[in-house]
């Protein structure tokens, strides 16, 4: 009989992994260890695979202390956190869990729309404390026959934008690229993008290329009328500046799942009733992540089985 391989985790996460994982492979868990680094120098070598969440931090002095490590599985669709191309030049395979999840960001993505521009937490409050009692709650805003700009079209993104216009909403995008098959206009300039719709919704990667990619510009181009979404990664905005233009009305709202040094999150927004705020919650159902569990332990099996992986993420 094969020895179990033994596989690295490096956060915690949900149930299902473990399950799943069984007794085919020999798990350490570095987030309960009293001394990851006396983990590693202990057990590195003899680990092959690591399994980690979309934003756990797989870098190269990682990697470099795993001499053997074969493939990095991540729960989640983004994998900034990991440094893809060092992987590469060792030899080792990286996946994600796409589609799996497409559906329910795009879903919390819109929810996250319809929230803060109908203003329903609002509503919500207006009933409980019984302020209806004294007068009608002021009107809201609709996205019916409204511009709205979608950032990033890939497998999130288009379904994103497949929603709002179904809602009603006119649809266009900014994304490093034209993509010929998307049958929405295309900005290449998401500065000239924010300053022509009523609002954002981000569903692009994170990592350098889109660290900031919404900053104090692109939110003087959404101006006092404008709202932001998003549901991609904390670092696509710049933080500090979202907070201030939100404190000052310099926009006019945001529905945010996902922070910049998240679970930490600024404690101005707390205090301001033009947010609707989640814990990243956009992928968080339970079919959802089985699914997603379930893909990582399968390109796991498929990988030590000598099979080829089914979502292997390229450099």
């Amino acid at each position: 009989m094969a020895p179990q391989p033994h596989i690295l985790q490096t956060m915690a996460m949900p149930p299902r992994i473990a399950e799943r994982l069984g007794d085919r492979y020999l798990v350490h868990r570095l987030f309960e260890a009293a001394d990851p680094a006396a983990l590693l120098r202990a057990e590195g070598a003899a680990i092959r695979g690591v399994v980690t969440m979309g934003n756990g931090k797989i870098d190269a002095a990682l990697i470099d202390v795993l001499p053997h490590l074969e493939i990095i599985t991540v729960l989640g669709v983004g994998y900034d956190g990991v440094d893809v191309r060092h992987a590469a030049s060792k030899g080792v395979f990286v996946t994600n869990t796409p589609d799996v999840l497409t559906d329910e960001v795009a879903n919390l993505g819109v929810g996250l729309v319809l929230a803060l521009t109908r203003e329903i937490p609002k509503g919500d409050a207006y009933v409980r404390e019984g302020r209806w009692l004294k007068g009608d709650m002021p009107f809201n805003r609709t996205i019916v026959n409204r511009p709205v700009g979608v950032v990033g079209m890939g497998r999130i993104g288009r379904a994103t934008a497949d929603r709002l216009t179904a809602l009603g909403a006119r649809v266009s995008w900014h994304g490093p690229r034209p993509k010929p098959d998307v049958p929405y206009p295309y900005d290449p300039d998401i500065e000239h993008l924010a300053g022509v719709v009523d609002g954002l919704v981000l569903c692009c990667p994170g990592g350098p290329a889109t660290r900031h990619l919404v900053d104090r510009r692109v939110l003087a181009a959404l101006g006092a009328d404008g709202w932001i979404v998003n549901v991609a990664r904390g670092t696509v905005i710049d933080e500090q500046a979202l907070v201030e233009a939100l404190m000052a009305r310099r926009i006019w709202g945001a529905g945010l799942d996902v922070f910049e040094f998240e679970p930490k999150v600024p404690p101005e927004l707390f205090e301001l009733d033009n947010v609707v705020l989640q814990p990243h919650q956009a992928s968080a159902t339970h079919a959802t992540r089985n699914a997603m569990a379930d893909l990582v332990v399968e390109n796991l099996d498929l990988h030590f089985a000598g099979q080829p992986l089914k979502t292997p993420i390229s450099s």
